[in-house]
């Protein structure tokens, strides 16, 4: 599992500060995943996964949107779920 799961908790606990409902879930393949919910407006949700760089030799881990593109360096959950919300957030919000 490596540093997966530790990544996607800190990055949890950042999104339950913003006000995001949160939480690491494990896909029927094994996968670990963030799934995101906005609980102001509940049809507005991302999945976020974590993975190593494809660089060998090279530590960084990187939290990615639910289509795969990168999105932040997992070493700065707040960065990335600053952006997490702010995709999120509902007009008005």
């Amino acid at each position: 599992m490596g540093d997966d799961f530790g990544h996607l908790e800190r990055l949890v606990s950042e999104l339950d500060a913003r006000g995001l409902l949160a939480r690491v879930v494990r896909s029927q393949s094994g996968r670990l995943f963030v799934r995101v919910i906005n609980p102001h407006a509940t049809s507005l949700t991302e999945s976020v996964t974590v993975r190593p760089t494809a660089v060998p030799d090279v530590p960084d881990w990187w939290f990615c949107w639910s289509w795969g593109e990168r999105m932040h360096k997992a070493d700065d959950p707040a960065g990335a779920a600053t952006k997490v919300a702010r995709v999120l957030a509902a007009v008005g919000e």
